[in-house]
């Protein structure tokens, strides 16, 4: 596979997993946590998502099967999911991006699932795997690579935070919302493009 698609399959993750959006929830998080805590419970959650996520990706087209759904109404699901997510990016919400703000330490809830390894990103995976199963391999490395770079910007989300300023963390927010709501009309107009063909057939 090309390197462009597995650059593309990286960056397209990387927007699902927001973690730009997730700065703020993870602070919010580890506010009661001491600081020589705070590395090690982010990497822990993040190992967490990342294992889901691999599940889900390598057990996408079984999960399918057994809930016998269309790769194309996972097309459509996961366009519509991605649009929802990138609206609440672009329009901030009260409650963030993906809901509650707890304040003590997290364990899977609220970081790993759903912050990072939430609806859309799961879509995004078992779509990617069961549209293009003979390039599983660079999808796992594009989740990979999505992951690290995720990780390291929740690594240092306290600074972060105090070098862009809240003003610069929604600014980047949002610049990531609009990028992603172009990536999921897509995603929702080749599910549309696709269920037409198969109704013409």
């Amino acid at each position: 596979m090309p390197f462009a698609e597995i650059f593309s399959a990286a960056v397209l993750l990387l927007l699902v997993i927001d973690p730009f959006g997730n700065v703020p929830i993870v602070i919010a998080a580890l506010a009661d946590v001491p600081a020589s805590r705070r590395a090690r419970v982010v990497l822990r959650e993040c190992f967490v998502a990342y294992v889901v996520l691999l599940a889900f990706m390598l057990g996408g087209r079984l999960f399918l099967k057994w809930l016998q759904l269309s790769e194309v109404s996972l097309a459509i699901a996961g366009g519509i999911i991605l649009f929802l997510i990138a609206l609440r990016m672009v329009f901030r919400h009260p409650e963030g991006v993906f809901g509650d703000r707890p304040g003590a330490e997290p364990f899977i809830v609220p970081l790993a699932v759903p912050s990072i390894a939430g609806p859309s990103a799961l879509a995004t995976v078992m779509l990617m795997a069961s549209r293009d199963p003979a390039h599983l391999l660079a999808w796992m490395i594009a989740l990979t690579v999505a992951m690290i770079v995720a990780t390291a910007v929740m690594l240092g989300a306290h600074r972060l935070q105090q070098a862009l300023g809240e003003r610069g963390m929604i600014a980047a927010e949002r610049l990531m919302g609009l990028v992603l709501t172009a990536i999921a009309v897509q995603m929702l107009l080749d599910g549309v493009r696709a269920f037409v063909a198969e109704f013409a057939q």
